[in-house]
């Protein structure tokens, strides 16, 4: 299984622009020193669904692969309010940094995560699992990042907790190149898991 080829694929994450295609800058949040506290994680169990109250995102999963050049597929453009979740790392709730990746806007309309810039630090996020358990997150830091200094090791790099990342496009729109300059990272960490 290519569990850790996050490294190797990650110069893609902002391949997630190639879906988006409007919006405005937000202001990146500061890392603001929340500690989630160290919750024992969760064995592995494929994700069905995310909800995220403060933006009211609401969507089911589907599994994301690669793309032939090694970039992190994100989902289909001309479905932007579906999320998905990087199949090859780990699953929410374990040990590592799970992915979800989502649009900004597409097809014309809005996206799961086009109101992701206005996560902050004590936000939660929740991630229904397969195996009937509720994977609970705190955002602990919210960040927005040009794509071509996309921080691959602080995204897709090993944890000694269970942690979460939600990416999406931002910052200016690049016309000529039908693409987003920027990357909204949202950082996250295990509170419990619900049965």
């Amino acid at each position: 299984m290519l569990r850790r080829t996050l490294a190797a694929a990650v110069c893609a994450v902002a391949v997630v622009a190639a879906g988006c295609s409007s919006g405005s800058a937000p202001v990146a949040a500061p890392d603001s020193g929340v500690a989630a506290p160290d919750v024992p994680a969760l064995p592995q169990s494929t994700p069905v669904s995310l909800d995220v109250p403060r933006i009211a995102a609401h969507s089911t999963l589907v599994p994301l692969g690669l793309n032939p050049d090694r970039t992190v597929q994100v989902p289909p453009v001309n479905t932007p309010l579906q999320a998905g979740w990087y199949e090859y790392g780990p699953t929410p709730g374990e040990i590592g940094p799970a992915v979800v990746l989502g649009h900004v806007d597409g097809n014309k309309q809005k996206g799961i995560f086009y109101r992701l810039k206005e996560m902050r630090p004590g936000d939660t996020v929740a991630i229904a699992r397969q195996d009937g358990r509720t994977a609970n997150f705190v955002v602990t830091k919210v960040d927005q990042v040009a794509k071509d200094v996309f921080p691959s090791g602080a995204v897709y790099g090993d944890t000694a907790d269970a942690e979460l990342r939600l990416i999406t496009c931002g910052g200016a729109f690049d016309r000529a190149a039908h693409s987003y300059l920027d990357n909204i990272i949202v950082y996250a960490k295990l509170t419990g898991g619900d049965h």
